[in-house]
C-alpha cells in the first residue's frame, strides 16, 4: 500500500493514486555536470540505460543510489521524486549483494542527496534511505538537514507553488 491508496480527491472523487506525480532524474547532478557524464568507461551502472538503473558509480565523482523521495501535497496527492543519493563505496557494495534479494527488505543506508530538488533548492543535504515497499527502491525517510526535512514531514500546496 502506498501513501496515496487510502484517499480520495476531494474534487472528482478518484483514486489520488490517479492525480499523483512521479518525476525521475535521469543521472545525479555532480555527473550531469562532469564533462563525461556517465559516457566512460570509468562508469559503472546497475543497467546500460541510466534511466531504469538503480545503482551507479562514476570514478572520480562518487558511488550513487537511486531512491524515492516522497512530498505530501494538499488533498492527498503525493510527488514522488526519482533521485540520486551519493553514498560511501563500501555501502553500494553492500547494497548491490542483496538488491534482488530478500534481505533488501532490511536495506537501510545513509548518503546525501545528488539531484537538485525544487522548488526548494535542496541539494546535498544529508539524507537517511529505507526499504519502505520491497517492490521499490528505497525512500528517502528523514534527514537532520532541516529545509529537506521540512520536505519530507511537511504538506504542501497543489498545485505545488514555491515555498
Amino acid at each position: 500500500m502506498t501513501l496515496s491508496d487510502v484517499h480520495t480527491c476531494e474534487m472528482c472523487g478518484l483514486p489520488t493514486s490517479d492525480h499523483d506525480l512521479d518525476f525521475r532524474f535521469r543521472l545525479p547532478g555532480p555527473v550531469l555536470n562532469s564533462p563525461d557524464r556517465c559516457d566512460t568507461e570509468a562508469a559503472w551502472l546497475s543497467d546500460p540505460d541510466p534511466n531504469v538503473a538503480t545503482l551507479m558509480q562514476v570514478q572520480g565523482i562518487s558511488p550513487f543510489v537511486r531512491a524515492l523521495l516522497p512530498v505530501r501535497l494538499e488533498g492527498g496527492h503525493t510527488l514522488r521524486y526519482g533521485v540520486w543519493i551519493a553514498i560511501h563505496p563500501d555501502d553500494l557494495q553492500r547494497a548491490a549483494l542483496v538488491w534482488n534479494q530478500p534481505e533488501h527488505r532490511e536495506l537501510k543506508l545513509t548518503g546525501y542527496l545528488a539531484t537538485r530538488i525544487e522548488p526548494w533548492g535542496v541539494f546535498a543535504a544529508p539524507v537517511d534511505l529505507a526499504v519502505l515497499d520491497p517492490d521499490h527502491t528505497p525512500y528517502c525517510v528523514s534527514s537532520r538537514e532541516p529545509k529537506l526535512n521540512d520536505v519530507l514531514t511537511q504538506e504542501w500546496p497543489f498545485p505545488l507553488t514555491c515555498p
